[in-house]
């Protein structure tokens, strides 16, 4: 054990040594020096002088050394308690935890990792609650025409209940079917279009056509209500996934229709512009309020949610309609006032650029 410490001592009893050596032979050659301009005293005087010297050189040497060592281990803990710091969020995030914020406390060159970390977590953060909203969302929706569906089944099990009764309950179960068809539908086809699974499938087809054909097969709909459906179309071509785009036709009139009243009008126009084409699909309609507006692309949202529900909406189509036309490069712009009816119009290339 005391052979393992000695050679250790010895090395720094020899660095001290040589040290003091080489401060004391500094601060003499310094003084000599100094004797050139002064003259030089008695040689007493000039090794306690010289001696004084090499003393301050050594005492400043030290003194810088403790400095710099101090300082050294401020930044050795400053680094361990960051590196702490960023080791602790990114578990927590790892976790589930995204309610995590670290502060670099000045200690720059960690600066880019603690706001990506801070960016990462947010982010997450966001994502986490719109997923847990999604589920919420759906939950409700699905447990409302499940409600009913289960409810008017355990009725039609009287038998006191005449055929008209009986005929009233199954219609509205099969209504309720038709909605919870409706909302897999709309979540499958979103989820599809999100995640890229399925591409698009391209083709040159007539606009004007497919609009007229949307409009024709709604007929019952509008005609029921007396509503005057109006269409002013330019013989188009263009190119896009036909499918899609019918669906996107087919949401923004079945809206125009479910909440223009009775004996409103829709009016469809289509026209080109340059490289682009125009549809403007208006009605005379309820309208929406401008703090609903910014909201109604999102999934889910109703302007008027109990309205909505009995007329048999999700909160899908609108979500879906904008993902088809951006997925075609295109843009869909809402406009509308309270009284006034609503506009929407969807502006897309006349030719798809992959």
């Amino acid at each position: 054990m005391n052979t393992g410490k000695r050679p250790s001592t010895l090395l720094y009893l020899l660095l001290v040594f040589a040290a003091l050596f080489v401060f004391f032979a500094a601060g003499y050659g310094l003084m000599s020096l100094i004797y050139r301009w002064t003259g030089t005293p008695p040689d007493f005087w000039t090794h306690i002088l010289s001696g004084l010297m090499g003393i301050i050189f050594f005492a400043g040497l030290v003194t810088i050394a403790r400095l710099l060592m101090s300082r050294f281990n401020k930044g050795i803990r400053q680094h361990q308690s960051m590196q702490s710091q960023l080791l602790n969020a990114l578990s927590r995030i790892a976790q589930g935890d995204f309610d995590v914020f670290v502060n670099t406390r000045n200690v720059f060159f960690y600066d880019d990792i603690a706001q990506g970390i801070n960016k990462i977590a947010k982010e997450l953060g966001s994502l986490e609650q719109m997923r847990q909203d999604f589920i919420s969302n759906v939950s409700h929706e699905i447990q409302s025409p499940l409600t009913s569906i289960r409810g008017f089944a355990t009725l039609l099990k009287n038998d006191a209940l005449t055929v008209e009764q009986k005929n009233h309950y199954l219609d509205i179960i099969e209504a309720e079917s038709k909605r919870l068809s409706s909302l897999s539908d709309n979540l499958l086809k979103l989820s599809t279009l999100e995640t890229g699974n399925e591409p698009l499938s391209i083709k040159e087809f007539r606009l004007d056509k497919q609009l007229e054909k949307v409009a024709l097969m709604l007929e019952p709909q509008w005609s029921n209500k007396n509503i005057t459906m109006e269409a002013d179309m330019e013989k188009l071509t263009i190119q896009g996934d036909e499918d899609l785009l019918s669906q996107v036709w087919i949401n923004l009139l079945h809206n125009a229709i479910k909440f223009t009243p009775e004996g409103g009008l829709i009016r469809i126009i289509l026209k080109a512009s340059n490289d682009e084409v125009s549809c403007q699909i208006s009605d005379t309609g309820i309208g929406i309020a401008p703090k609903d507006l910014i909201h109604i692309f999102e999934r889910f949202y109703k302007v008027d949610k109990s309205r909505d529900r009995a007329l048999g909406g999700n909160g899908l189509g609108l979500s879906l309609a904008k993902k088809i036309v951006e997925l075609h490069g295109g843009r869909i712009t809402p406009q509308s006032e309270l009284g006034k009816g609503t506009t929407f119009i969807i502006y897309l290339p006349r030719l798809h650029s992959v």
